[in-house]
């Protein structure tokens, strides 16, 4: 038997407000989402996290990233880690709880990544997660993009 490759749907939608790039906001539906604006993705029995194409967006030019080291416990909805950019500095919240088992050492000497590719290269941290559960508690990408369209999420 042969296997089609997985293939990860992907929508755009053009923002009806000002973004600070020109580029159309992706929205992966294999990810789930926090209402603060991390994605997490279930790969095998880790969690990898990151900041959303939209987060990103409106953050602007993003020129530091503190994660946490590996072996740390971070919490569901707690802070993890903050991000800089040009504009803000911002927390970064953990959408599941769990063990950091992995962090992006990459984005240390370029934090642009989590501009560039914020579902791939610009990934934050992995967690192997004490409560699996709590990813079905976060939004689909549909929902997350109706929140923003709607002006329920800033």
């Amino acid at each position: 038997m042969t296997l089609a490759p997985a293939v990860t749907q992907v929508q755009v939608f053009q923002p009806k407000e000002k973004t600070v790039s020109d580029k159309p906001v992706i929205y992966k539906t294999d990810c789930k989402y926090a209402e603060s604006h991390e994605w997490a993705k279930q790969e095998g029995d880790l969690i990898v996290i990151g900041v959303s194409d939209y987060a990103q967006n409106q953050l602007g030019d993003v020129v530091f990233v503190e994660l946490p080291a590996v072996g740390k416990d971070v919490q569901a909805g707690k802070a993890f880690g903050v991000v800089e950019s040009v504009k803000a500095a911002s927390d970064l919240n953990a959408p599941v709880s769990g063990k950091v088992v992995a962090n992006n050492d990459k984005l240390t000497n370029d934090p642009a990544l989590v501009n560039q590719d914020a579902f791939g290269g610009g990934w934050m941290i992995k967690v192997k997660p004490s409560n699996a559960a709590e990813l079905t508690t976060l939004l689909d990408a549909a929902t997350y993009q109706k929140k923003i369209e709607a002006g329920e999420l800033h």
